[in-house]
C-alpha cells in the first residue's frame, strides 16, 4: 500500500513538518505501508495546460505518475491569503478529474492563526470531493505557535497529527473490504 505524503507550498516547512509527523508514525507502526513525500519546493512544475497528466515530461511528469500510482494520501497545505496556495491548485489542475477515485486522503493544514481553520473546509474539501476522494473528515490544523526551531512541539498538534495516520490507516482498510463486498456482489 503506497501512502504519498504531499506537502503543497514551494516556500516554508511548517507544512512539510506536520505531513513528516505522519509519515513518520506510518513508517514506525504501519509497515504494511509503503510511504513518500512529495514536497513541492522539491519540484519544477510546469502550469497546467489542460494536457493528459501522461504528456507532461520532468519533474511534472514525475510527481504526477507518482501520485496517480499511490493509494492513499495525506495532504498538506499552509493557508496563505485565506486560500490554498496557487502549487497546490496548480497540482491539482495537472490531474485528472478523477484523479483520486477510490483513494483515501487526509489533509492537514498549517497557518499563521486560527482565523483561517475553515480554509480546508471550504476549498481543499471541495476539490478533493470533485476529483472522487474518499476523504477523511476530521483534517488537522497546525498554527505556526505549534513550531520551535522546525519541530512541533505542541503535544496536542503530535497527538491529532498521529491520529489523522490511524485514521488514515482505518480509512483504507474499511474502504478496501466496501471495495472487496462491491466487487464480489457485483463481479461484471
Amino acid at each position: 500500500m503506497k501512502v504519498i505524503g504531499i506537502s503543497g507550498s514551494v516556500i516554508g516547512s511548517k507544512t512539510r513538518i506536520a505531513v513528516e509527523q505522519i509519515l513518520n508514525k506510518l513508517n514506525d507502526e504501519h509497515q504494511e505501508f509503503k510511504t513518500e513525500l512529495i514536497d513541492l519546493s522539491d519540484y519544477e512544475l510546469v502550469f497546467s495546460d489542460g494536457r493528459d497528466y501522461r504528456d507532461y515530461a520532468g519533474d511534472t511528469k514525475t510527481v504526477l505518475e507518482k501520485i496517480m500510482a499511490a493509494d492513499a494520501y495525506i495532504i498538506g497545505t499552509p493557508i496563505f491569503q485565506a486560500s490554498i496556495p496557487g502549487t497546490l491548485k496548480n497540482l491539482f489542475d495537472l490531474l485528472p478529474n478523477e484523479g483520486f477515485q477510490n483513494k483515501v486522503v487526509g489533509i492537514v493544514a498549517t497557518a499563521g492563526s486560527s482565523k483561517h481553520y475553515l480554509v480546508p473546509e471550504h476549498q481543499l474539501k471541495p476539490i478533493l470531493s470533485y476529483m472522487k476522494a474518499v476523504i477523511i473528515q476530521k483534517y488537522v490544523f497546525v498554527e505556526e505557535k505549534s513550531y520551535y526551531q522546525k519541530e512541533i512541539v505542541d503535544d496536542d498538534a503530535v497527538l491529532r497529527l498521529n491520529r489523522l495516520a490511524d485514521d488514515l490507516v482505518h480509512g483504507v482498510n474499511v474502504f478496501r473490504e466496501i471495495q472487496k463486498a462491491k466487487d464480489s456482489a457485483f463481479p461484471f
